[in-house]
């Protein structure tokens, strides 16, 4: 799918606190922990317990949530499919981010372990 000027206005608009309820319920109907959505959120953006709950309660954007996020020089690893658009080709970096965290929330609900979802480059042997 092609990402459309007004998609990226409508993600940097949306509040991030408005949204996390959803990921929790998706993680832990899957049987996943808060916890575990905690660590791949902090993981991605830097963000403490603390921090988080200061940005859900601030109620800011997603375009306040990744700008003052230190985003994980790995983030570039995550790759694939998500709500039918392929990571790797979105060019507007916040929409990027945000569907990086939507695919990273995915793929806890799919079970996958950890280490997998928190990437850590290959190394050379």
């Amino acid at each position: 799918m092609k990402v459309t000027d007004e998609h990226n206005k409508r993600i940097a608009e949306m509040v991030f606190g408005s949204v996390y309820p959803h990921y929790l319920s998706k993680i832990e109907k899957k049987g996943r922990t808060k916890q575990e959505l905690h660590q791949v959120i902090e993981w991605l953006t830097g963000y403490n317990e603390t921090k988080l709950q200061e940005m859900i309660e601030s109620k800011v954007t997603f375009e306040t949530f990744f700008k003052e996020a230190e985003i994980n020089r790995n983030a570039s690893l995550i790759s694939g499919t998500i709500c039918g658009y392929r990571i790797e080709e979105v060019e507007n970096t916040l929409t990027r981010q945000t569907r990086c965290l939507d695919k990273l929330v995915d793929e806890l609900a799919k079970g996958k372990k950890m280490e997998k979802i928190l990437r850590q480059p290959k190394e050379n042997s």
